[in-house]
């Protein structure tokens, strides 16, 4: 039903976060398959992540945009979720998932949803987290807060622009009102 996208920098430890909170999707079917797309210099360290949970793997050169493109382009799902590493998402979000899946497809519109972002309580909190406080309440959903897209509506879009600067950014611009926001958080550990 959906492919899962993480692109990683080369650390352990958020990307292993992530994929410990999909664990209960996968078991209830909801994930047909995890990418980590790691654009490290020394890939060895993701490798030995994904091959230990069980995730396929793909080291990629060049921007992060096109890191998630080529992500995209892997997966075979027809539901595409692009995570950033170190999202952790709420226990809901397998069923409220299951049914944006099922309301889109009932709906015959093209839709994508975006994750309700949230900070760690146990993180510290600097002054550019307080301007993308800010510029959410303003401007809407950033780049950061998941994507949950069918793999057609991606494609029609144009998918994430490779050379583009705040390419995530921009694709949720392009999805204007077919975007609905999510009750699900996603915590930033």
């Amino acid at each position: 039903m959906l492919s899962v996208i993480i692109p990683t920098e080369g650390v352990e430890q958020p990307a292993v976060a992530t994929l410990s909170a999909l664990v209960p999707g996968a078991a209830a079917g909801v994930i047909s398959e995890v990418l980590l797309v790691d654009r490290s210099s020394d890939p060895s360290v993701m490798e030995r992540v994904a091959d230990v949970a069980g995730c396929h793997f793909l080291q990629f050169e060049g921007s992060h945009a096109a890191a998630l493109a080529a992500g995209a382009a892997q997966a075979k799902a027809p539901w595409l979720m692009f995570l950033p590493a170190g999202a952790v998402l709420d226990h809901g979000w397998i069923d409220e998932t299951t049914q944006f899946i099922q309301s889109v497809a009932a709906s015959g519109r093209s839709r994508a949803g975006v994750f309700r972002y949230a900070r760690s309580p146990y993180a510290e909190v600097s002054f550019r987290d307080r301007l993308q406080a800010i510029a959410r309440a303003l401007i809407g959903p950033l780049g950061d807060q998941g994507l949950l897209i069918a793999r057609d509506h991606y494609r029609q879009l144009g998918g994430h622009a490779p050379n583009a600067r705040r390419a995530e950014t921009q694709l949720l611009r392009q999805l204007g009102p077919s975007r609905t926001m999510l009750r699900s958080r996603m915590v930033m550990i």
